[in-house]
């Protein structure tokens, strides 16, 4: 159903209120939003976001323990060829002391993070190391875990199944193939997804994501939005492309840069009401939290301690060493909006009803 924009999009956003099925057409006009448009989709959003939520927040504790990684995506700062990106790995003693540290600031969840290094994601040795990092993180403070180690096996996934790993992260970045070829360079489009299937079909909970300002259409992120939704996967991410040193991709778009991510986050909760959808800080920091939470946002994501020596993504040291990245750093902001972090009790229950939503798919 193909539906004219100027006149049609309170029509639209009643539809998506109504749970009615949005098709790709449906969810560009949404996307496209400006003005007093753009004020109604974000507090439609925030509607969607109490009833499934209530006025309650996650927090997600970030751990990016190896920065070594054999793909040249053209977009990341890590990517193989950058001699301008820092190397590390960290230790096993440095990632239980963080985790340490994450769970009694209050994270709701563990984000063990790492490119894809051929030491953890390659070797067997290697993989089992990632595999013993993961289970004395489990032992120590019994939090959910998400991995983040880039397209592997599939017997290793059904190990990180096996393991109790409850999370599986790894991005498409877009989903349209040509564009996906720009971005990831040299990889192939079926292996990742297909990495993301398998750990869905051995019972894992799937995060997917996007980026925008890389050169994509509003009809692009309509495409990957429903898709999305009908891969069904548990959390749904959107972040703004942000120029890295001694990466080849410019960013696409300027103006309206941020918009385009929070209109997208607005869009993906008005279609996917109860999905987890964070509020990275890893594009703008702290500065960036509120009008990413005002678009929908549920869950706060790359909460880094401070002077821990780990690093973000995008923007690998903004507001890190401040403590603007800490959960106690955001509590005010959080405050301001009329909203609070959850229990630990409540964020089981929210994973609970995404987990039984897993278990129908792969029944």
């Amino acid at each position: 159903m193909t539906i004219n924009h100027r006149d049609s999009f309170d029509e639209t956003l009643r539809m998506a209120m109504e749970d009615h099925p949005l098709e790709e057409s449906h969810l560009e006009i949404l996307l496209g939003a400006e003005g007093v448009q753009r004020e109604a989709l974000y507090a439609a959003a925030r509607e969607c976001r109490l009833k499934h939520f209530g006025d309650r927040l996650f927090g997600y504790g970030f751990i990016y323990f190896s920065t070594y990684c054999r793909n040249d995506c053209t977009f990341c700062f890590y990517r193989r060829s950058n001699g301008d990106a820092p190397r590390y790995r960290k230790t096993k003693d440095d990632v239980i002391r963080t985790a340490k540290a994450l769970t009694e600031s209050g994270a709701h969840l563990l984000d063990l993070t790492l490119g894809e290094d051929p030491h953890y994601v390659m070797d067997d040795e290697g993989y089992d190391m990632l595999l013993d990092i993961a289970d004395d993180m489990r032992a120590l403070n019994g939090l959910p875990l998400m991995i983040s180690p880039g397209v592997l096996e599939g017997g290793r996934i059904k190990k990180a199944a096996r393991a109790g790993i409850s999370f599986y992260a790894c991005y498409q970045e877009t989903h349209n193939r040509q564009l996906f070829s720009a971005l990831r360079q040299g990889q192939d489009y079926e292996t990742r997804w297909n990495a993301k299937m398998s750990a869905r079909e051995g019972g894992m909970l799937v995060e997917e994501g996007i980026l925008t300002g890389v050169g994509e259409t509003l009809a692009d992120i309509a495409h990957s939005i429903k898709t999305m939704k009908e891969m069904r996967a548990a959390q749904v991410r959107v972040m703004s492309f942000v120029p890295q040193r001694g990466a080849p991709l410019k960013r696409a778009i300027e103006d309206g840069l941020y918009p385009r991510e929070l209109n997208t986050i607005a869009v993906m909760r008005v279609s996917m009401p109860g999905k987890f959808i964070p509020a990275s800080l890893d594009v703008a920091g702290k500065a960036g939290l509120k009008e990413r939470l005002d678009a929908g946002a549920n869950v706060i994501t790359s909460l880094i301690m401070p002077e821990s020596g780990f690093a973000g993504v995008s923007n690998a040291t903004l507001d890190v060493d401040n403590g603007s990245r800490s959960l106690p750093g955001i509590l005010d902001t959080i405050g301001e909006l009329g909203l609070r972090m959850g229990s630990g009790s409540e964020f089981e229950s929210a994973l609970g009803k995404l987990r039984e939503e897993c278990e129908i798919q792969c029944a």
